[in-house]
């Protein structure tokens, strides 16, 4: 069997906009001193010009960014998602989201997953946060072909847009000759009629191995993968609960203000169903290595597996 690619979806981003540069000359990036980590780099290196780096302004970076969109470029502002969705929260929602400018946030370094960095850098609030603005799209992509077809999405949509993007390599699942990229759109990995699991951003690939785990105990399993928190993708949700009766949302984010809550929130008023939430309950993250503090705060396959058959029984 062929190795399994692993891509950060920060490295996607950043050759992502690259590639877009070269076509579109009205596109242009600002970045918080974080270029390195954000993959603007890539970018920058090769349109200097088009490239702005605010220093530690989050606020300010949030602000000019909203300049340049009232002007008629097309501003992807990059910088850790504690600092993007949190630091500069009162100007992205009023610099950006009042006003409705075509302005793209690029938030990486988010979640648990950030690792040593500790509980101050692991933002587990921006879908919270970000999803409280109206008209703001909030997307966390899967994989490496996922979030390179998501930026470009993003670039093509005229709006506020918030990408969530990882510090570490996930699996690429995703044939980027098959697949097709939708904002609002959810994808169905795995059909089945006992269970639904809806995931987003990595925990999409624990919820597919979780999946298969399932299958082999006779459960047929349904896997989504959810790449837009917001705007939800209601059909594929109502039609899951429907066929299966059973719902597990998993996301690397808290269970308050995320996919967890968009979904349960939906059920609740449309089609009563059972839902159990994987996330980060309602505590702070801490230091260590990303692996080993993904499956502490339970946010793995066999968590999930644990949740479906006692869902089931």
């Amino acid at each position: 069997m062929a190795e399994i690619k692993a891509i950060a979806t920060r490295d996607s981003y950043g050759q992502t906009l690259a590639q877009l540069g070269a076509k579109h000359h009205d596109l242009v990036v600002f970045d918080a001193d974080l270029a390195g980590s954000t993959k603007t780099s890539i970018f920058q290196e090769a349109f200097p010009s088009r490239h702005f780096d605010c220093g530690i302004a989050e606020a300010n970076m949030m602000a000019a960014a909203a300049g340049a969109a009232s002007m008629g470029l097309v501003p992807f502002v990059s910088s850790f998602a504690m600092f993007a969705a949190g630091r500069a929260f009162e100007q992205v929602r009023n610099s950006i989201g009042y006003p409705h400018l075509n302005v793209k946030i690029g938030a990486s370094h988010a979640g648990i997953s950030v690792g040593e960095d500790g509980a101050s850098h692991q933002c587990c609030e921006d879908f919270a946060l970000m999803r409280s603005i109206p008209g703001m799209v909030v997307m966390c992509p899967s994989d490496d072909v996922e979030a390179k077809a998501m930026v470009r999405a993003a670039y093509e949509y005229n709006g506020p847009v918030y990408m969530r993007l990882g510090r570490s390599p996930v699996p690429v699942f995703h044939n980027s000759d098959q697949y097709s990229f939708e904002i609002g759109k959810g994808e169905i990995v795995m059909d089945g009629t006992d269970i639904a699991i809806i995931a987003t951003g990595l925990m999409t690939a624990e919820a597919i191995t979780a999946g298969h785990i399932l299958s082999q105990k006779g459960i047929s399993t349904c896997v989504i993968n959810m790449p837009t928190i917001k705007p939800l993708d209601e059909v594929v949700v109502l039609d899951a609960a429907k066929k299966c009766g059973r719902i597990i949302t998993c996301e690397e984010h808290s269970i308050i203000g995320g996919l967890g809550e968009a979904v349960c929130s939906l059920l609740s008023e449309k089609l009563p169903t059972p839902v159990r939430r994987i996330g980060v309950n309602d505590v702070f993250g801490c230091s260590g290595p990303a692996s080993e503090l993904l499956k502490m705060y339970g946010l793995c396959a066999d968590n999930i597996v644990t949740n479906a058959l006692d869902m089931i029984k």
